[in-house]
């Protein structure tokens, strides 16, 4: 992330600097939010992805600072007391976190960054970023739609497609946490509704730093 980005153009093609973007998509299992975020990153050339810290042992192909940053427990905790994690939460014993310096590193620079987390990620990023996050929740378009689509993802145990559901349902409780919400009935629409969410959020006034200047260049 050492070469700055290039200004950002607006529809009139004249190059206008900007701050970066950190666009936040969350959802129940089975919605849909990371096929969404890789669907914006693959035609995004910009939309960078955070490497996330991790405590557990890297898996066969897996390299250091490429697919995660992995630290011993020690130095994970170490990492988060000091502020060094925008956020960060444990999994079945396993630390996750993402590091603040890249990220903000890109925002300065103008670079756009995305995240597909859950509810209590987003929260402690927008704690951390507040002018800097948009956030979006995806929504199936039914509850029978969603539990259909984690049968296909779980044994059809009924003990394990009860404790997804009631997952699920936790996550959909925090929906109006978020600054827009999508329901992805359809993936393509979904897809395109996202993306026009983060043109938009390009767009803000206060995140388009260059334009003082363009505007003082008018004579005004």
């Amino acid at each position: 992330m050492s070469q700055p980005a290039p200004p950002f153009r607006a529809t009139s093609g004249v190059p206008v600097q900007r701050r970066g973007v950190c666009l936040v998509i969350s959802a129940p299992s089975g919605a849909g939010k990371s096929t969404i975020a890789n669907a914006l990153r693959a035609s995004e050339p910009q939309l960078l992805h955070s490497v996330s810290v991790t405590t557990r042992q890297p898996r066969p192909g897996e390299s250091d600072g490429i697919h995660y940053h992995f630290r011993s427990m020690e130095a994970f905790m170490r990492m988060a007391e000091t502020g060094e994690m925008l956020e960060w939460a444990t999994v079945f014993g396993r630390g996750y976190g993402t590091p603040r310096a890249p990220v903000e590193e890109a925002l300065a620079q103008g670079r756009d960054m995305v995240f597909d987390i859950d509810w209590q990620g987003h929260r402690q990023i927008r704690a951390a970023l507040p002018d800097d996050v948009v956030s979006i929740f995806v929504l199936p378009p039914s509850i029978a739609e969603l539990e259909r689509r984690l049968h296909g993802r779980a044994s059809d145990e009924a003990d394990e497609i009860a404790r997804r559901m009631q997952a699920a349902r936790d996550e959909i409780s925090h929906w109006n946490e978020f600054d827009h919400v999508i329901i992805n009935s359809e993936l393509d629409q979904a897809i395109t509704e996202a993306r026009a969410v983060l043109v938009a959020a390009r767009l803000q006034r206060h995140r388009q730093t260059g334009l003082s200047g363009l505007v003082a260049s008018f004579g005004l």
